[in-house]
């Protein structure tokens, strides 16, 4: 079966895939005819496909999260590789296909990752920034074995939100210990609870985003994080006015930087500065990392990537 990342332009292929996304359009003909907008995706990327004059059978068949066997063509659409799909069927039990064949995921092993975040929390010296972030990780401990990060931009595969973490991790460790005046308890545990709310601000499965929750969708991540910080602190008779608390509440409440980025107020401590530009240095950096990975080898140019003001990111062959 050829993966995705091997894919070339003119390449005639027979393969199995999972329909990541799929959306019905209609062509700019007269009269306009139907037609499927596909993501395909497999364990080494994924791949915008088109299924053109679908039926009423084939809109009734095929959905997001359904594998499928197809027959396709590999062309170039506006300098980026495309699929056109000739053929396409529902993968069945003697193609000996599962469904977890075909689910990017952290190149870490779930369970190491959230160790590794265990252990951060339990090495938070001040006892009452440990009892709030442990609180924390208990509401949300299951789902950290497999939720992404984002439904798009950043860490959006199986275990996506724990890799994302202990990168982060690593990263305010290495800072801690080159700007001493940053407080390591409290860096460490803005790291761990800056985005622990995304679990509930979105449906995952299989480190795929469905669609984000009603809670989510009317609070957000951001301020769900914050009101379980105010929880923690009431459960366990910490002073929810505590300066330790209002410092934590801050680094959660300004890690996106701006307003339109969802956070209701700017970093204005120090420990705040620098989880921003930590958590955006690791998201920055891991989408360069995954569309070099994710794009089809003999292209030069991985795709335009939104979350780096839709820029493309050229492969060097130093």
């Amino acid at each position: 079966m050829t993966l995705i990342n091997q894919l070339t332009a003119q390449d005639e292929f027979i393969g199995f895939y999972l329909i990541r996304e799929l959306t019905v359009k209609q062509t700019n003909g007269n009269p306009p005819k139907d037609y499927f907008d596909i993501t395909l995706s497999d364990s080494s990327g994924q791949l915008n496909a088109k299924f053109w004059d679908v039926s009423k059978t084939d809109k009734e068949t095929f959905f997001p999260m359904g594998l499928v066997k197809v027959q396709g063509l590999a062309h170039t659409y506006r300098d980026r590789l495309q699929v056109k799909i000739m053929k396409m069927r529902l993968a069945n039990e003697e193609d000996g296909v599962s469904l977890t064949d075909f689910i990017r995921a952290a190149p870490v092993r779930p369970v190491d990752l959230v160790h590794a975040i265990r252990q951060a929390a339990a090495g938070i010296a001040d006892p009452q920034l440990r009892s709030i972030v442990e609180f924390c990780i208990r509401k949300v401990e299951d789902k950290l074995m497999h939720y992404p990060a984002a439904k798009s931009h950043h860490h959006n595969y199986y275990a996506g939100l724990a890799y994302h973490m202990t990168r982060m991790l690593e990263i305010g460790d290495f800072l801690c210990r080159q700007r001493p005046f940053l407080n390591p308890d409290l860096l460490k545990a803005g790291i761990i609870l800056h985005d622990i709310a995304k679990t509930e601000e979105m449906t995952a499965e299989l480190g795929i985003v469905f669609d984000y929750s009603v809670t989510g969708k009317l609070i957000g991540h951001i301020s769900m994080a914050s009101n379980w910080i105010t929880e923690a602190a009431i459960r366990l008779d910490i002073a929810p006015e505590s300066p330790k608390v209002v410092a934590l509440q801050h680094l959660v409440l300004s890690h996106h930087n701006l307003g339109e980025w969802g956070s209701p107020v700017q970093p204005q401590t120090a420990e705040a500065v620098a989880l921003h530009h930590i958590d955006a240095m690791d998201a920055k950096l891991q989408m360069v990392e995954d569309a070099l990975d994710t794009t089809p080898d003999a292209e030069e140019w991985t795709p335009f990537i939104r979350g780096l003001e839709n820029k493309a990111i050229y492969r060097q062959k130093l």
